[in-house]
């Protein structure tokens, strides 16, 4: 009889396949780390670190560090919490997130990691960055202030949408969203409001027009349910 392949995961034993990583394994499982840059269509980016982990001992990005067996995985302990709340407030301060006047609020994953993680605030100084808002499309808005940066659009246009909308310049918090455009304008490229690109956004950044709050405050997907419960219906 063959041992399948398993590491433990805060306790509890995860199964592997070879070549998975800790994320897509610990996802397939049924078990949530936090992540923002993250989606197992994807190629990881490893770029946002929200998802990482303690393995034996050691901190790694768990969507880019393959799964062992036997290994010792911790997520849900302090110290990995602690860092992960620190991320989470840096992204706050970086863009414009006022949850409070947001048509994103309820359904952001930004929001729900906060809540997750415990966040109570910032505890920073907040830049109020005052990057290009882009209306030009007639069905969607790029809000560049509400955007972390995760890669996700741009992944997604390349890889699903086949189209190259979006990309990434800048380094530190002056990266921002580019649009590949002659212009630089979205009215300019064939984005379209059922590209893959414009589901996968976790914040408020890429939003359709027209279809603002068509959901009440308070029935969103993460007022009914915490992230821990929900991310499945992001995959």
């Amino acid at each position: 009889m063959t041992e399948r392949n398993t590491f433990t995961l805060d306790g509890e034993e995860v199964p592997f396949e070879p070549g998975q990583s800790i994320m897509n394994a610990a996802l397939a499982a049924g078990r949530y780390i936090p992540h923002l840059c993250h989606n197992p269509e994807f190629r990881p980016h490893g770029s946002c670190k929200l998802c990482t982990v303690k393995v034996n001992g050691w901190l790694g990005a768990s969507c880019t560090t393959p799964a062992t067996k036997g290994a010792k995985v911790e997520s849900e302990i302090p110290e990995v919490q602690e860092g992960r709340r620190a991320i989470v407030q840096m992204l706050f301060i970086e863009g414009n997130h006022f949850c409070p006047f947001c048509v994103k609020s309820g359904d952001c994953r930004l929001q729900a990691i906060a809540y997750h993680l415990g966040m109570e605030g910032s505890h920073l100084p907040h830049r109020f960055p005052s990057r290009q808002l882009d209306a030009s499309h007639p069905d969607v808005v790029l809000d560049r202030d509400r955007c972390i940066a995760c890669n996700l659009c741009v992944r997604a246009s390349r890889e699903v949408d086949g189209k190259e909308v979006f990309g990434l310049t800048g380094r530190g918090v002056e990266t921002s969203l580019a649009v590949n455009s002659p212009s630089g304008l979205l009215k300019d490229t064939n984005l379209e409001p059922g590209d893959r690109a414009m589901q996968v956004c976790p914040t408020g950044a890429l939003m359709l027009k027209r279809h603002g709050y068509e959901t009440p405050i308070g029935e969103r997907r993460f007022d009914q349910q915490a992230i821990e419960a929900a991310w499945e219906s992001d995959y």
